[in-house]
Formats: structure tokens, sequence, C-alpha cells
């Protein structure tokens, strides 16, 4: 449901705020979160399809922004590896005209935090003196993939789609 969705996405975003001195290890940014409904028969169903393509969720369509989509190289290693990973459960990949069991929907949001600092001492013969002081930054930028499985034969009271599984996996994108 839309709740869970806005849950994951948030919980995701304030994960982030969680190393206000900055990440010590790439590890420390890595986060995994799944969501799913108790009700829903996942065991009935084997087939599932999902776009060719990485959606970077950027701009505004609704005000005309043309969507955007991570580079094919890097969207081509997370879609096989979501692929090998449902092959492992059991899942097999059809086209979408096929009347998938599930819609496996993906998106991706980048974020980059940046470090500033100024300065105003420096060290003088035994102690710290006021100065004309330096800057220093440093940055480091982080990716979030959310994904979503749909069952296109279940649709919510708004008339949209319902998410049956929800999950988010963050982690650092630069070196």
């Amino acid at each position: 449901n839309k709740l869970t969705s806005f849950l994951v996405v948030a919980a995701s975003v304030l994960l982030l705020g969680c190393y206000p001195q900055g990440p010590e290890f790439t590890e420390d940014l890595d986060i995994v979160l799944t969501n799913f409904e108790d009700e829903y028969d996942f065991s009935s169903k084997n087939t599932y399809a999902r776009p060719d393509k990485i959606v970077k969720i950027t701009g505004n369509l609704v005000e005309g922004d043309d969507p955007k989509f991570i580079p094919d190289a890097t969207a081509a290693l997370i879609l096989s590896q979501i692929d090998k990973n449902m092959a492992e459960l059991g899942w097999t990949k059809v086209d979408v005209s096929a009347d998938p069991d599930l819609l496996l929907t993906h998106a991706a949001i980048e974020t980059t935090t940046i470090y500033y600092y100024y300065d105003y001492w420096y060290w003088w013969y035994g102690g710290y003196y006021p100065g004309w002081g330096y800057p220093s930054y440093s940055s480091y930028t982080t990716g979030t993939l959310l994904m979503g499985l749909i069952d296109p034969e279940i649709i919510g009271g708004n008339g949209n789609a319902v998410l049956q599984w929800s999950g988010a996996l963050n982690g650092i994108l630069t070196n």
C-alpha cells in the first residue's frame, strides 16, 4: 500500500542521516529494507516481468520533464542480479505480453552528501591562534534502488496498483 511504500522510502532517507560526521567505511552505507503483504499467497505465483531499464527519480514528470535512466551498463549488472536472485527463488522471468503473475518495478535515487569545513585557527609554536583559515570539503554519493512486486489483478480502492512486496537497497556509489 502507499503507506508501506512511503515508509520504506522515508526510512531509507532517514538512515542516510545516521552518519553526521560521515561514514568510516563504505559498508556503513549499506542498507536493505523489505516489506510484504502478510496475507498474499506468493507460493501460488511463479512468473514475473520487469522493465529493461531502471528509471532514475529526478525532475518532475508532471511538469513535463523527461524521465532519466541509470546508465545501461550499471542497469545491466543490477538487473542480471535481480533475475539471478528471482530464479534462485523459483521465479521465471517472462515478457509482459505473456500475462505474468507479478510485475517487478524498480527505480533509483541518487544522493550526494557534501561536508564543508572552514578552519579559522592554526598551530604556531605550542598553541592555537586565530588565523586566516582554510576551507576543506569532502563528499560521497549513495544510491537507493527501490523495487516492488505488483499483482496486476489487484487494484486498490483509489484505482492504483497495490504493492505486494517492496524493497529498498542503499549503498555507496563513489569510491
